[in-house]
């Protein structure tokens, strides 16, 4: 394998928009998620292994599970960097990390963990991650590199999970890979909560294990159960049109401030 031609990680500068801001003057959890997803795609396609090589060979990158952890959200017309990097790369997963901070002060916002799978597009099978550019992954895996933030949630739910929603799935939940975006599970998940509880509770981490895949026309169905004053666990099954059968597809965790 060459050596790396770039450093091992990645630092790009990112604006909290104020059309991507909520009540509050902060940047949207969902708009700040499609940032590290960028970032990763960013770092990923700029050494070897990212989508545009991926996908003139019928593969591409899914997220498997995703955790980020905010001191604080980026405030509106605010500037700030995500640094991002491989922490390790297996047969078939790889974990990639994150560290958001202020560009002008340099104040730490928060820290994110996942974990990518790279499958076949037709098959959606998985395909080894080394065998894309003669392993050149492995060239930036940075283990050295320090996350501070709690290793990802398993997400374990109970009996005790109550249905509160069920929604369509329509033309804005579907991304480039035909099936519902990562983050707009996240968007659906955050409505569950008035906007007066978010005036008093700010969400400070989220974890979300993906399952399996919905697709257009899936009816996606929401289901709560609060651990504790402040951490909720939800469940989001899914419903193929004219069906009833019931197909789990995502959990998450919400710990609230």
């Amino acid at each position: 394998m060459s050596q790396p031609a770039l450093d091992k990680i990645g630092h790009y500068k990112f604006l909290s928009e104020p059309f991507h801001c909520d009540f509050s003057r902060r940047l949207f959890m969902g708009h700040l998620g499609n940032h590290l997803l960028n970032a990763a795609d960013f770092h990923s396609n700029d050494r070897g292994f990212g989508m545009r090589r991926l996908n003139a060979q019928r593969k591409t990158w899914v997220l498997s599970r995703l955790a980020i952890e905010m001191d604080e959200m980026p405030p509106m017309y605010r500037h700030f960097f995500i640094d991002t990097w491989v922490e390790s790369a297996m047969r078939f997963f790889t974990n990639r990390n994150f560290h958001l901070y202020d560009a002008t002060t340099g104040q730490t916002y928060g820290y994110g963990r996942s974990i990518w799978a790279m499958i076949d597009i037709d098959s959606r099978q998985p395909v080894g991650l080394l065998d894309i550019n003669d392993g050149a992954i492995l060239n930036y895996v940075a283990a050295e590199k320090e996350n501070p933030m709690a290793p990802l949630s398993r997400v374990k739910m109970t009996d005790s999970a109550v249905w509160v929603r069920t929604i369509d799935s329509n033309y804005n939940d579907v991304d480039i890979n035909g099936h519902i975006n990562s983050l707009k599970y996240i968007e659906h998940v955050m409505d569950l909560w008035p906007l007066e509880w978010y005036e008093r509770h700010p969400l400070r981490r989220i974890d979300v294990a993906y399952v399996a895949e919905t697709h257009f026309g899936d009816r996606l169905k929401f289901y709560r159960e609060q651990v504790d004053s402040l951490t909720f666990n939800v469940r989001i099954c899914r419903m193929e049109p004219h069906q009833e059968e019931e197909h789990e597809v995502v959990r998450t965790q919400l710990i609230f401030r």
